[in-house]
């Protein structure tokens, strides 16, 4: 159920972002998503006493905020005005296959084999195809705002990895919210809307805020502490389909050729390129 819940939770925010950026600026939208997202976590920080324990590690979680939250956030939205959530979607699916690449050059995962590089170049010709087929000369700054998402969304974990480990997820989600509603403040009120803002535009926002950015990491804690980190990373697979499908199905966003040619390849090539590569975790089951 954890499993089934964050994989429509974490599909749903390509749609939610595309119908609240029709109305609103992205710097509005990003605001109140963290906003939002700090005034659940908060309260349960503080009512766990978990703030002391980020002690010493505060300028590894503001270099965290910055990586994982401010300029993806913020890239991914304003993107999202050009492109469709559907595309937007199946291009973040390649963040598995940036991190493997991430992973190795920190020295995270020293073991490299042929069926690693099988798919790293799998997974890169899907991109090739999504963007190929699918992006017109005016998207293109949409793709690259996307590829800095990619890389926020890769780099994030290994600084928790590499500076953040032992500090526990929550308090570090939570400051990196906190950090982050502070950061947007001012470039939201210059950016607030001055027309009225249509309720499924609120709406989209507040279910971005609440559901897909801090109940959602409830939920993805929980789901680690029942199946293990590794096992619960298979929920990046699924995600992007259930983006895919909401885009069809409530934006009417066409099945392209880049979709359908792309995105098996992108999801064959990140799950060779982030499996491991003895013959013990080849063994083990996979959900």
């Amino acid at each position: 159920m954890l499993f089934v819940s964050l994989g429509i939770i974490w599909g749903l925010p390509y749609l939610l972002i595309k119908v609240a950026v029709a109305s609103v600026e992205p710097s509005f939208v990003v605001f109140v998503r963290v906003a939002l997202g700090a005034a659940v976590l908060l309260p349960i920080m503080l009512a766990r006493g978990q703030w002391r324990l980020l002690g010493a590690h505060w300028h590894w979680v503001v270099a965290f905020a910055l990586t994982e939250i401010t300029f993806t956030f913020l890239a991914l939205t304003w993107a999202e005005q050009r492109i469709s959530s559907s595309l937007a979607a199946l291009l973040i699916s390649a963040v598995p296959i940036v991190g493997a690449i991430l992973a190795w050059r920190f020295g995270l995962d020293t073991h490299w084999s042929p069926r690693r590089g099988v798919g790293l170049a799998m997974g890169f010709l899907g991109v090739g195809a999504l963007v190929g087929f699918d992006v017109e000369g005016s998207s293109w700054l949409a793709v690259a705002a996307v590829g800095v998402t990619v890389l926020g969304y890769a780099f994030g974990p290994i600084i928790i990895e590499k500076r953040l480990q032992g500090v526990p997820s929550l308090p570090v989600i939570g400051a990196s919210l906190a950090i982050n509603t502070v950061i947007y403040a001012p470039f939201a009120w210059i950016a607030r809307p001055t027309q009225p803002v249509p309720a499924t535009a609120w709406a989209s926002m507040v279910v971005l805020g609440v559901l897909c950015t801090a109940i959602a990491f409830v939920i993805l804690f929980s789901l680690i502490s029942e199946v293990g980190a590794p096992r619960a990373q298979v929920i990046t697979y699924v995600n992007p389909a259930v983006a895919v499908v909401l885009g069809v199905l409530v934006l009417n966003e066409p099945v392209t050729v880049g979709i359908v040619i792309g995105f098996p390849l992108v999801l064959a090539g990140s799950w060779l390129a982030t499996r491991g590569g003895n013959a013990v975790v080849e063994a083990e089951p996979h959900p």
